[in-house]
């Protein structure tokens, strides 16, 4: 499976966030509370949904299933001037990502055993420290063998220096 390599510019969010640890995923909770309030957005660009993982730098250095991360809730606007009261906002960076299409079930997780284990060691890219996020678009259906999302994953050329 080869990614599609993209550069993006920053992207304005609004949505909802919860903290948690692959050993405690609280994925379903974080939806379950932002998809009835969804619709209070009225300035969205798309009908996508995209759902962020924000990790400390050292969550893949000294990887651990209990180590804490923010995952988000969200979707793109265009600006940050009508907020739903209790969401909050996102500037995602702009920068470089491996873009994976994964079609199948969101719990199988092997996709990102793939990403991690194999695709970046042997790739000319290293991971970079920026937001990790899905895409959730028209193809994507919810528990759904047959669903389709985007995976994206920062990246920077190898030998570009340190993580920044």
């Amino acid at each position: 499976m080869t990614p599609n390599i993209q550069t993006i510019t920053e992207k304005k969010l609004v949505g909802e966030r919860l903290e948690m640890s692959l050993s405690d995923y609280k994925i379903g909770e974080l939806w379950r509370k932002f998809m009835p309030r969804r619709a209070e957005i009225t300035n969205n660009l798309t009908t996508d949904l995209i759902s962020i993982a924000v990790y400390a730098p050292s969550h893949f250095e000294n990887f651990s299933p209990n180590n804490k991360f923010e995952r988000w809730a969200t979707v793109e606007v265009a600006d940050f001037q009508s907020i739903p009261s209790g969401m909050e906002t996102l500037i995602l960076p702009g920068g470089l990502y491996a873009v994976f299409n994964h079609k199948g079930l969101s719990t199988d997780h092997s996709i990102f055993e793939y990403i991690f284990g194999t695709w970046l060691p042997s790739s000319r890219y290293s991971l970079e420290h920026r937001p990790h996020f899905e895409v959730l678009g028209e193809k994507y259906k919810n528990n759904d063998p047959n669903s389709e999302e985007e995976i994206w994953i920062p990246i920077r050329p190898k030998n570009s220096g340190i993580w920044q």
